[in-house]
C-alpha cells in the first residue's frame, strides 16, 4: 500500500517534467519505423546460421555463392544437401532432371524453381510430375529463388531449390 501511495505522490511531478521536456523540442521528426524494422534488414542480419545449414550469400550470371563457397552452373538443393544440377537452360528442365525427388525423404513441402533472369512458365508435364510426388512448385527468377530458399530453410521448413544461374534467359 505504501508503494502505491508513493507512486501516486510522484505522478504530478512526473507529468510536469514530461510537459517541460515536450516543450523543448517541438516538431522533431520521429525515426522512420520502416527503415528501423524493414524485413530486408532483418534478413541480412541473419548471417550466423549453423555450419550444416545452407545459405545463399550471392549470385552471378554463371553461379552462386553458398556458405562462402563459389559454385558455377546450376544447383540443386534439398534441405541442407547441395549438388550440381545438369540443366544449362530452362528448356532442359524435365521430369527426368527432377527425378531425384522420387527418392528424397522426407519429401520437401515446396520446390523453388529458379528460372534464371526471368520467370518462365513451367512445362505442364514438369508441374504434373512434381505435384504427383506431393511437392508444391514455385517458379521465380533465380535471385528471388535463392533468397526464398534461405528464408524457408532458416524457418526449419523442408524445402528444395532447383536453380539455373541468373545469367540464363530462356
Amino acid at each position: 500500500m505504501a508503494g502505491r501511495q508513493r507512486a501516486v505522490a510522484t505522478l504530478p511531478n512526473l507529468m510536469r517534467s514530461l510537459r517541460k521536456d515536450s516543450n523543448k523540442a517541438p516538431n522533431q521528426p520521429l525515426p522512420s519505423l520502416r527503415r528501423a524494422f524493414s524485413l530486408y534488414d532483418q534478413i541480412n542480419l541473419i548471417d550466423n546460421v549453423p555450419e550444416d545449414q545452407l545459405r545463399f550469400q550471392g549470385y552471378t550470371d554463371t553461379g552462386f555463392t553458398v556458405n562462402r563457397v563459389q559454385y558455377e552452373g546450376s544447383l540443386l538443393c534439398v534441405g541442407n544437401l547441395l549438388m550440381s544440377w545438369a540443366p544449362k537452360k530452362f528448356s532442359e528442365i524435365t521430369p527426368d532432371s527432377l527425378s531425384i525427388f522420387q527418392l528424397v525423404r522426407p519429401i520437401p513441402e515446396i520446390l523453388i524453381l529458379g528460372c534464371g533472369r526471368c520467370i518462365v512458365p513451367v512445362d505442364p508435364e514438369v508441374r504434373r510430375f512434381i505435384r504427383s510426388i506431393g511437392i508444391k512448385l514455385e517458379a521465380v527468377d533465380s535471385r528471388n529463388a535463392s533468397s526464398t530458399y534461405n528464408i524457408l530453410n532458416e524457418e526449419g521448413r523442408i524445402v528444395a531449390a532447383a536453380l539455373l544461374p541468373y545469367g540464363i534467359s530462356s
